[in-house]
């Protein structure tokens, strides 16, 4: 008989306790981050939205046509391994060594593409143009590889390199904490803000 009531008295305090510590940390715990993230971090928070709500500045997109050929009023982002590209539920890079050859096929592939696009020769294409991110959402290029850009966009859109040059360079991020990584240019917002320009 005491076993039985040690048995119930045990499975009472298990069951109280899981209620209890769901209600602390499954609800009120997630209210108060979330909570402390609207009241102080809306933006991020939310997803990073972009200006136009077309997707999220964590992400980055594709800026081709239905066939999937660049279009050369945008800049072009890097490469994406994500599903389709740019796939947020497919997130991952190639997996592919350097001296695979499919690898290598397709980065030679991309450096031609890229070169005669941008009429100059495969040898002034820079890395980030040619390989796709670990995660395949990275939405920034290399300001090397924006400013490759500039002739064709700004030819595209009927403006002046300088003005599209001007555009580029005030678009451009530091590295984080001022010495990680490199410089880098988020390629969603600046076609936004090429949209802008061109439209003021």
């Amino acid at each position: 008989m005491s076993s039985t009531r040690t048995a119930l008295r045990t499975t009472g305090v298990a069951v109280r306790a899981m209620l209890v510590l769901t209600l602390v940390l499954g609800v009120l715990y997630t209210l108060l981050v979330t909570g402390i993230g609207q009241l102080l971090l809306p933006w991020q928070a939310n997803g990073s939205p972009l200006a136009d709500d077309t997707g999220s500045a964590l992400i980055g997109q594709s800026f081709t046509d239905a066939d999937g050929e660049a279009l050369p009023e945008y800049f072009q982002s890097r490469p994406s391994a994500a599903g389709d590209g740019y796939d947020g539920a497919g997130s991952s890079g190639s997996n592919l060594g350097p001296e695979n050859a499919d690898l290598i096929a397709a980065i030679q592939e991309r450096r031609a593409a890229i070169a005669e696009r941008e009429d100059v020769s495969p040898d002034d294409v820079p890395a980030d143009a040619v390989t796709a991110s670990g995660s395949g959402l990275d939405p920034h290029i290399s300001v090397a590889y924006a400013l490759l850009q500039v002739p064709r966009v700004a030819d595209a859109r009927g403006l002046s390199e300088q003005e599209v040059r001007t555009l580029v360079e005030s678009r451009i991020q530091g590295r984080d904490l001022g010495f990680l990584g490199e410089e880098r240019i988020n390629v969603a917002e600046l076609n936004l803000a090429l949209d802008e320009l061109e439209g003021a």
